[in-house]
């Protein structure tokens, strides 16, 4: 769906490219070497707490679980074939090699040896099929199953092989199974229960409340720093940050406000890291229905936000301002912030011109955690002045998901989308938000069929310009990666690329 670079040794032999691993330890815990500190001596079998305001749905991420389980499972509890780094670089992980034939369509992968899931049983081919045919499946609500859609047959000659067809290239195609958890093909029930091949299992989930992760003795790599990590959750941010400050948890994985810094910043008992985030918070409007169909009036509504004193109000010095999908991090990256800069005159201008000389009233679909409701007050407040009266619906993560993202049930909604490159979600029609310009899904599918990634990379900044253009939402900002911990506590990642959050390197000093 989206392109990355893969940078793993690549070398040429009779027109194949073959990729081969590095050593398990540079495998599992290189990326994290460059970005986090390690403690000198540190408890093994120390319990790790984590707060969290991100509580999952459910346990399976193609069951929308929400940016919860990602946070929780990925890479600690699944493993996929590949893994997005903490850096954003991809690397192998159940993959031990794999070929590509010089038409790019046919992708041979090769497992690692000896990996056990969590139930005891052994890895093989057919897994890796079951768990990719999962994210593909109907029924499926995976945001990457139509990233995955050039997939024709999946082929399990041994219990080592996987050889993936595909019907047109797909230059992205690694990366895109970074987000492929692999499962055992007899597991089932995943909502609730798990069986994967990470250095931790489920031990107890307890709704509303707490996930707690065991270190699994089985694990095929380099065995974690400690022996339990605990997410505890958390619907406000005082609650979250009074629990740090208490020692009832021992860091917090993204704190939600620079009100929250300052409790830390001076206080020796404590440590603060800003890393580099994917996290966007945008206005997404319902593109299928009217008014929102409009391109003047979406425009408008861009152009009445002043998107900066709302990133200074939450955020203080903290944050960016983006005027896309696209954060600095990815290659296909412009600034494109003056793009429907704010401008409250030419907003009601454009307002008289799409027919709506008096304004117009619509509803904010918003979530009921923080920084959401507070937004969606700024929000209110900023497009009254334009005479655009907002109604604010405050509802639970669960709702959201079943009303807007599901049911499509919605005119406009408040929303962070953590994704790691993830303009291509402009580029399906049928993705919660309905916006389809010929022109944008033409481009991003070329994109992905590109023979190298400058192509791939120039074919996306057309397309980013376009939805820019479109105002296919608003985009407000892009938030900072703040992650406070106490001092004694240190190893954890400090980049928030898809909300992922590796726990194997956290150290708690003895």
């Amino acid at each position: 769906m989206s392109g990355l670079t893969i940078s793993v040794g690549a070398t040429k032999k009779t027109g194949i490219a073959k990729v081969r691993t590095a050593t398990l330890t540079a495998l599992f815990f290189g990326a994290l070497a460059a970005s986090t500190a390690h403690a000198q001596t540190f408890d093994a079998d120390a319990t790790i707490n984590i707060g969290s305001l991100y509580e999952p749905q459910n346990l399976d991420n193609t069951a929308g679980a929400g940016q919860g389980i990602n946070e929780a499972f990925n890479g600690n509890v699944y493993e996929a074939l590949f893994r997005l780094t903490d850096s954003g670089t991809v690397e192998p992980v159940l993959s031990k090699s794999y070929e590509v034939s010089d038409d790019r369509l046919t992708y041979t992968f090769k497992l690692q040896p000896g990996i056990k899931f969590h139930s005891g049983d052994a890895l093989t081919s057919k897994d890796v099929k079951f768990s990719i045919e999962r994210v593909t499946a109907a029924d499926s609500k995976s945001s990457r199953k139509n990233s995955l859609k050039t997939i024709t047959s999946i082929e399990t000659p041994d219990d080592e092989t996987v050889v993936i067809k595909l019907a047109s290239r797909s230059i992205s195609l690694p990366y895109n199974l970074s987000y492929v958890w692999i499962v055992s093909d007899t597991a089932t029930n995943l909502t609730s229960t798990e069986d994967g091949t990470g250095p931790y299992a489920l031990e107890e989930w307890r709704r509303g409340s707490s996930l707690a992760l065991s270190r699994f003795d089985g694990y095929w790599g380099q065995k974690p720093s400690n022996s339990e990590v605990v997410f505890q959750y958390f619907t406000e941010a005082t609650a979250l940050n009074n629990a740090l400050l208490t020692g009832s948890v021992d860091l917090i994985t993204s704190v939600q406000s620079p009100d929250s810094l300052r409790q830390f910043a001076d206080n020796k008992d404590f440590t603060v890291t800003e890393g580099k985030s994917t996290t966007k918070l945008l206005l997404a409007y319902n593109d299928r229905v009217a008014p929102f169909d409009n391109v003047k009036v979406r425009k408008a509504l861009a152009r009445a936000v002043d998107d900066s004193k709302l990133l200074k109000a939450v955020w203080g010095d903290h944050g960016t301002l983006i005027g896309s999908m696209v954060p600095p991090t990815d290659p296909w990256y412009i600034d494109l912030t003056k793009t429907d800069a704010y401008n409250p005159e030419s907003a009601k201008a454009l307002l008289s011109e799409a027919g709506y000389p008096n304004g117009f009233s619509f509803t904010i679909d918003t979530p009921n955690y923080d920084p959401h409701p507070i937004a969606a007050q700024f929000l209110q407040t900023e497009l009254a002045k334009i005479g655009v009266k907002v109604t604010i619906n405050v509802i639970t993560a669960n709702e959201w998901y079943s009303k807007v993202y599901k049911a499509h049930d919605f005119q406009a909604t408040l929303q962070e989308h953590v994704n790691h490159r993830d303009i291509v979600f402009y580029g399906n029609p049928d993705f919660y938000w309905g916006y389809n310009n010929p022109k944008v899904v033409d481009l991003i599918k070329q994109a992905e069929a590109s023979a190298t990634t400058d192509e791939q990379t120039a074919k996306l900044k057309e397309a980013n310009q376009i939805v820019a253009e479109d105002a296919a939402s608003n985009w407000i900002y892009l938030y900072p990666q703040i992650v406070v911990s106490a001092k004694t506590v240190t190893g954890y990642p400090i980049n928030g690329l898809n909300s992922q959050f590796f726990a194997a390197g956290i150290k708690k000093a003895d």
